[in-house]
């Protein structure tokens, strides 16, 4: 999967990164690849999925969709 992040330099210093597709996955690091690493970890926390996101109505139909 590929991802657009925004990079940006943060007032106090260090790095402010984002996902844009992603709302609410942000993270920071004192150097421009402490970031990027720190993003990837984040993204990977963000997509894991969570025990209650497993469970679904007796009706309910899973399918798989490949973006």
């Amino acid at each position: 999967m590929t991802l657009k992040v925004v990079l940006e330099p943060s007032d106090e210093g260090g790095y402010t990164v984002y996902v844009p597709a992603l709302p609410g996955c942000i993270s920071e690091g004192e150097t421009a690849e402490e970031a990027l690493a720190n993003i990837r970890e984040a993204i990977e926390l963000h997509l894991e999925p969570v025990d209650d996101d497993l469970v679904f109505g007796e009706s309910a139909e899973v399918r798989e969709l490949v973006v």
